[in-house]
């Protein structure tokens, strides 16, 4: 396969967009600190929603999403579908809070929730732990599928495409601060999802594939189809379902996922023109990030089966990969190969936005970080708007340099996705209480954070190993992880003094004003069960008119508008507010 020159065209083309959105954003996102990390907090809804789903539409995504239905079928999507009531806690419950506190970044909260010098020391340690190292970790991931999508569909290495794509992505992120992330993020969403959507329909359609019904009709494909996953294996059903929805969705921390809000959805929320853009802008990155975006990247990862059954096809067919590079993630950027000239261009640049638009985010947001809550706070606390936003771009270049290069000690999305997973579990409760349960403190949080952050360096380490320690399957590893971090930090927080009661009383009086601060819980409760149960309806929905299961695809179609129609009316009685 060649690249050909209106290919090439239709990438220059995007690049230089990019570049010009920078240069245009930088006259702005260069007056202070608050313009280039929160773009004056004056964004609508709409922006703000787009660009966190282009954030979570990461180059490693699809890979992820292919690994997941060839090792597992469609159900093995659950694993992240669960956290879907994580993003809908966020909606109902906090976006509004987030929005009222009125800080710049989320670890800001931590001084703004508790007291003493621990709680200025949580801060500075949570922003190196989150924005450099956790950081880190998240966009070497996202590198290393760049890498992969480039050695297929470019034939270059992977320090070749690191190169070139960090260049661009870090000009245009330090120049055009947030405002130049998020206009950036919102012309590739759209190319992205015009390329996931045009690319899946051409492959369908191939004379290998033979169009819909013959694929789903496939003896490779059609063990996979179901949604659910088979109650009779136990195995299975344990770890794509009972765990996601028993424990993971409300006791784990991972980026775009965080319960209770948290990171670049935080930073989104921080940058709304208010409180009901924040809430609005959550609950769209919700629909679009589990109902919209799914299918595509589903049924080319069905497609790849027939093509390339196994890894072994797959290495044969492209014997430039490096042995680090081999996976069952790779067969998303094999499947590209069959497409035409023009077509191929504009998949290639959808993937390079969706891998430029994660790591732009993850730059900007981790600068803030260091920038904020660590130098400003810390380093220099005199330092002036235009030294801020200078140590901000600086920061940008070295945080993608040391992405770069840990991206080469990784080998596949999904190790990645397990990998965040397990250093933040356990840390969720905490997360979802700390805003009501006044004896939450910084104990607490450090606790959590230490305990999860070396269980996970355990498992991590013990994998690697010829000769493990211990042998414990995955899904055990974060239940242990889960229970042990959990009880740590519950057992710190009974046995440590709470905040100071002025500190308290100052934080319900920014954040729940006058109001009891569980005000409408009920209504808040329904419309966090309708709006999980409306967003689902929606996805299944798509699917079943996908497999030509009309009646199951009205009946979900029907359960989605009558979810719609309930969470509008509690909006118009005010029941949410």
């Amino acid at each position: 396969m060649k690249l050909t020159l209106l290919d090439y065209a239709i990438i220059v083309i995007f690049f230089i967009i990019s570049l010009l959105i920078g240069i245009r954003a930088s006259k702005s996102a260069g007056k202070n600190s608050s313009e280039f990390f929160l773009s004056g907090r004056n964004m609508p809804w709409w922006l703000l929603g787009v660009s966190m789903v282009a954030t979570t539409f990461a180059a490693d995504t699809p890979g992820l999403v292919t690994e997941l239905v060839r090792k597992n079928g469609v159900s093995g999507n659950w694993v992240w579908w669960a956290m879907l009531l994580t993003g809908m806690l966020t909606v109902f419950f906090y976006a509004k809070l987030w929005r009222k506190s009125g800080i710049t970044t989320d670890l800001e909260f931590y001084e703004l929730r508790y007291s003493g010098k621990t709680a200025g020391f949580l801060r500075g340690f949570r922003a190196i732990y989150l924005g450099v190292i956790f950081n880190i970790i998240t966009m070497a991931g996202v590198c290393l599928a760049g890498a992969k999508i480039a050695a297929i569909l470019l034939g270059i290495s992977q320090a070749e495409m690191l190169i070139y794509s960090s260049i661009i992505v870090v000009i245009y992120s330090s120049l055009g601060g947030l405002k130049g992330v998020l206009l950036t993020d919102f012309v590739q969403f759209i190319i992205a999802m015009i390329g996931s959507v045009w690319a899946t329909i051409y492959i369908v359609n191939l004379p290998e594939i033979g169009g819909m019904y013959t694929l789903l009709s496939q003896s490779s494909v059609a063990t996979k189809l179901d949604i659910l996953p088979d109650f009779s294996n136990t195995e299975s059903l344990i770890t794509l379902f009972i765990i996601p929805f028993a424990v993971q969705w409300w006791s784990t921390w991972y980026p775009g996922a965080e319960p209770g809000g948290g990171g670049y959805i935080a930073q989104r929320m921080l940058a709304a023109k208010d409180e009901k853009n924040a809430t609005w802008a959550t609950l769209f990155f919700n629909f679009a990030h589990y109902a919209l975006r799914p299918w595509p990247w589903i049924i080319v990862g069905l497609a790849s089966l027939v093509l390339f059954p196994d890894v072994d096809s797959i290495n044969q067919t492209f014997p430039n990969l490096t042995k680090e590079m081999q996976g069952e993630d790779v067969a998303y950027a094999a499947m590209m190969t069959y497409l035409p000239a023009g077509l191929l261009g504009i998949v290639l640049t959808s993937l390079i936005a969706a891998f430029m638009s994660t790591i732009s985010t993850q730059l900007n947001w981790g600068s803030s970080y260091v920038v904020n809550d660590f130098y400003a706070r810390f380093i220099n606390t005199n330092a002036s708007e235009k030294q801020k936003v200078v140590v901000g771009r600086i920061t940008t270049a070295l945080l993608m340099l040391a992405a770069a290069l840990f991206s080469f000690y990784l080998q596949s999305a999904k190790g990645v996705f397990d990998l965040l997973l397990q250093i933040g579990a356990g840390t969720g409760l905490l997360f979802i209480l700390r805003w009501f349960w006044h004896r939450i403190n910084p104990f607490s949080e450090i606790a959590a954070m230490v305990i999860s952050f070396l269980i996970a360096l355990f498992f991590f380490v013990n994998g690697k190993m010829d000769e493990p320690l211990i042998s414990v399957p995955g899904y055990m590893q974060l239940i242990i992880g889960v229970i042990i971090t959990t009880v740590g930090w519950i057992t710190v927080t009974l046995l440590t003094k709470p905040s100071d009661q002025e500190t308290l009383d100052n934080f319900n009086r920014l954040i729940f004003e006058s109001e009891n601060k569980f005000k409408n819980i009920g209504s808040k409760i329904i419309a966090f069960l309708f709006g999980t149960l409306g967003i689902y309806s929606v996805l299944f929905a798509t699917g079943n008119w996908i497999y030509g299961e009309t009646i199951k695809g009205i009946i979900f179609s029907f359960t989605a508008i009558v979810s719609i129609v309930t969470i509008h009316q509690l909006w118009k009685r005010k029941l949410l507010e």
